[in-house]
Parts: C-alpha cells; structure tokens; sequence
C-alpha cells in the first residue's frame, strides 16, 4: 500500500521509512514526485493539530492516503517547552546546535532531578475519502549537562532515556523506546482498524 510521508525533514523521514517499510508500506516522499511541495505552516497550539496541517496539505498535493509526525521535546522545568516550538526555539534559521544550546542554557546548574523531560511525538494520518486520526507516544528521560555522541538529530545528544542518550545509542534500540517508535506502533495498531 502506498503512502506518503509529509515532512521536508530528511531525517525525519528515513527514521519513518525504517520502521514503516518492514510493515508492508510502500512509502513515498517528495522526493519521488516530480515538483516541489509548498512549505507548510504549523500554526497548531498542540502537536496533533501541527501533525493534521502536515497531513492534510500532503493529501492535497498527492491525493495518496498522507502521514505526517510532529514532535518535540517537552521540559518539565521549562513548564512543558521548548514543546510545539522544538525545531525553531532558539529562533529561525533553525538549527540543532543553536536549541541545544539555548536547552543547556535555560538548564544551567540545575541538578538531574530538576532536568526531567520527556519527548512526545504525535502522528497524523488522513485518507482520501476524508477520515483521518492522530496517535501519540511518549518517551520520558532527562536532559544531560553536555552533549554526548553523534547520533541522531534535534535534541537526542541531550536527552537520556532509559537505555541511554538517543545519539548513543543504536537506531533498533532508539526505535524500541522512542516517542516515534511508540507512536508508530500505535499507528500501525489504529491504521489496521481503518483499512
């Protein structure tokens, strides 16, 4: 079954395609259309709303059933940010470097106890015929005092989970703890109801 993955972010998106392809999903991207899709806006309060946005403007531009994730890191000090505003917090451009150190910064001296954090991802996906669903995971860790490894992307040389830092760590591991991992899963779970 084809389906299109709704992000520009090439990361992103080979994480999405590694653990959807094994399911059975032909899983298409931009990339494998001949043009270029207008960027989407996400002016969504929540991460589902933004995941919708993404969703339905993939629907639009190739009628195929249209999946899109959004996600953030959610600090419990911070009261819940940088939240919906994860990609951009330290400002447009965006850049990793630049969140992480505007993260570790609002983070200084703080000890591990007061540095917990968890991700959230939330997957939206919309049909054709105009039915659509949001699933969300969740991963729980904290923030580490420096970054560690090379791994990964966005905040993961800052975020521990249970089994360690996410750019440490390997991507079957990542993927069996993660907010992504746990939000496809009950993707693939609710998918099966709609088909």
């Amino acid at each position: 079954m084809k389906i299109f993955i709704a992000t520009k972010n090439k990361k992103k998106l080979k994480e999405l395609e590694r653990i959807l392809t094994p399911m059975g999903f032909d899983v298409l991207s931009e990339n494998d259309f001949n043009t270029a899709f207008p960027e989407v806006e996400e002016t969504g309060e929540t991460f589902e709303e933004n995941a919708l946005i993404k969703a339905r403007a993939g629907l639009k531009n190739t009628g195929l059933i249209s999946v899109a994730d959004d996600s953030g890191l959610c600090v419990d000090y911070l009261n819940g940010a940088p939240g919906v505003y994860s990609a951009r917090y330290a400002g447009e451009p965006a850049d990793d470097q630049k969140n992480n150190k505007k993260l570790l910064d609002a983070l200084d001296g703080l000890d591990t106890d007061k540095r917990t954090a968890k991700f959230v991802s939330s997957i939206a996906c919309v049909f054709p015929d105009g039915r659509e669903f949001t699933v969300r995971g969740e991963c729980k860790g904290f923030i580490a005092k420096e970054p560690q490894g090379t791994g990964g992307f966005g905040y993961d040389p800052l975020f521990i989970s249970e089994k360690g830092c996410f750019a440490v760590i390997s991507a079957a591991e990542k993927d069996s703890i993660s907010h992504r991992g746990k939000a496809i899963k009950n993707f693939s779970e609710k998918l099966k109801e709609y088909l």
